[in-house]
């Protein structure tokens, strides 16, 4: 694996690390995102005003009356070749926390997932055997985009890929979880789309009254555990007090973690 580092207008450039979505090219930008962000702490690079992951890439943008490209660009070649490298040895602890999110599949309420039976049929499988699979993945948060708090999850079973809906909703309901291709996601907002929609997660993802307004961020791993319609239902009374609460619901968090 390789890099190269794209001029991305007067104000950012662009390290790429490969063309696909793979998780190893996510671990490469996660390590390059970690070690810049070290970097900027110790005060080794000077004008960055953030840093945005892709799922391939990495994009740093800077204060042009601070710095250039010329000056920064040494520094991140230099995090960027040990990001690379790595890649070789990775025996360390695994950056990011680990949610496991409640979802309301379709099976339970048909409202919630209308798509499932659909998918379940082009997938040749029981609607059951489609929530079993979905909910059996830990899946890691690749990027996030579209929405305000739209993490992109990978990776999906093989056998529930499918392209979009040809005919893509023009509504589709906020917490609405979806997949489309070898992806899975949760809509934070009402907003058209073209997934699958298989269940509902009555947990908010985004909310500027937390520290950090994004609830799943770049790095972070989902487990989905699929709930009766009675506990959706107590769960979804509950969302407009997390959403308006001053830290994110920690109670989502597995293993006993806490909020970094």
């Amino acid at each position: 694996m390789s890099f190269r580092i794209l001029n991305a207008g007067d104000t950012a450039l662009t390290i790429e690390f490969g063309e696909h979505i793979e998780r190893q090219l996510l671990t490469a930008v996660a390590a390059l995102d970690a070690a810049l962000a070290r970097a900027i702490d110790r005060g080794e690079l000077h004008g960055i005003v953030e840093t945005v992951p892709t799922f391939r890439s990495l994009t740093v943008i800077y204060d042009p009356l601070l710095c250039s490209r010329a000056e920064i660009e040494p520094t991140i070649t230099t995090h960027a070749d040990a990001a690379l490298r790595s890649l070789v040895a990775r025996d360390g602890p695994r950056r990011g926390r680990v949610w496991q999110l409640p979802v309301c599949y379709g099976d339970e309420i048909a409202a919630c997932g209308p798509d499932l039976d659909e998918l379940a049929q082009a997938c040749g499988l029981a609607p059951a055997e489609v929530v079993r699979r979905h909910a059996s993945v830990t899946y890691e948060v690749y990027m996030l985009g579209f929405q305000p708090g739209f993490a992109f999850l990978g990776d999906l079973p093989e056998l529930l890929s499918r392209p979009r809906r040809r005919e893509p909703r023009l509504r589709v309901p906020a917490g609405s979880v979806a997949t489309a291709g070898t992806l899975t996601a949760i809509y934070p907002w009402e907003s058209p789309g073209g997934w699958h929609l298989l269940g509902t997660c009555p947990v908010p993802l985004f909310s500027v009254n937390w520290p950090q307004a994004a609830l799943l961020l770049p790095g972070d791993r989902v487990r989905f555990r699929a709930v009766a319609a009675s506990e959706y239902r107590l769960l979804r009374a509950e969302m407009p007090k997390l959403r308006a609460a001053a830290q994110p619901p920690q109670a989502f968090l597995a293993d006993g973690q806490t909020e970094r």
